[in-house]
């Protein structure tokens, strides 16, 4: 791969990288500090891939095998990352690998990581599911009846679509459960402050009794 081939699909991993950060990740999840692990994520593979094929003077198997012992060191060990940011992390992998290829001429890597892209930016819309919450539920009680917990974690949260139960203590008589729940419809009234204004007073100040 000449210089200018290599800067060509170097600006259009960074061009994908910075649109599937700063312009879908970043507006729905909030998570900043992810982002430079994200970035970094992905330029380093790139690199490595362009390193990797200009050493290996293009062959498949060693760029395999050296790209097999790069990725097997990526680990995701984290209980805070969430799996939509893992599905994050796979596409910026993929993304520098995509962008990094050799062989693969620039229009073909610009077409699958536009997919990439579209697919991500529609998995993760916050249309869709936007009720669907997941909380980690901590009950005063030990429910032995799958109706009877069902009932009770509906009646504190909305509607459960499914639950893990991660701890039960006979001891201190307690459930910890995670659970997936949709939120209930907001009514129409909710959030809205409703004032009365009577026109005449509501109280009527209490008159001295005469002596």
């Amino acid at each position: 791969m000449d210089l200018q081939t290599l800067a060509a699909h170097l600006g259009l991993d960074l061009v994908a990288v910075s649109l599937l950060t700063f312009a879908v990740f970043c507006p729905r999840h909030r998570r900043r500090e992810l982002v430079p692990a994200y970035l970094a994520l992905n330029v380093a593979l790139f690199a490595v891939v362009a390193a990797l094929s200009e050493a290996a003077g293009g062959g498949g198997l060693a760029l395999g095998f050296g790209l097999f012992g790069v990725l097997s060191i990526v680990r995701l060990r984290s209980d805070a990352v969430r799996h939509q940011e893992v599905a994050y992390y796979f596409i910026t992998l993929v993304l520098g690998l995509l962008c990094g290829l050799p062989g693969l001429s620039l229009p073909m890597a610009a077409g699958l990581a536009a997919v990439l892209l579209l697919v991500m930016y529609v998995g993760d819309h916050p249309r869709l599911y936007r009720r669907d919450r997941r909380a980690l539920v901590t009950l005063d009680a030990v429910y032995r009846e799958e109706d009877a917990l069902r009932a009770e974690l509906a009646r504190r949260l909305g509607e459960p679509l499914g639950w893990t139960v991660q701890e039960v203590d006979y001891v201190r008589d307690l459930m910890v459960l995670e659970v997936r729940f949709r939120q209930p419809e907001p009514t129409r009234y909710e959030g809205e402050f409703t004032g009365v204004t009577p026109s005449t007073p509501t109280t009527q100040p209490y008159a001295k009794e005469a002596a």
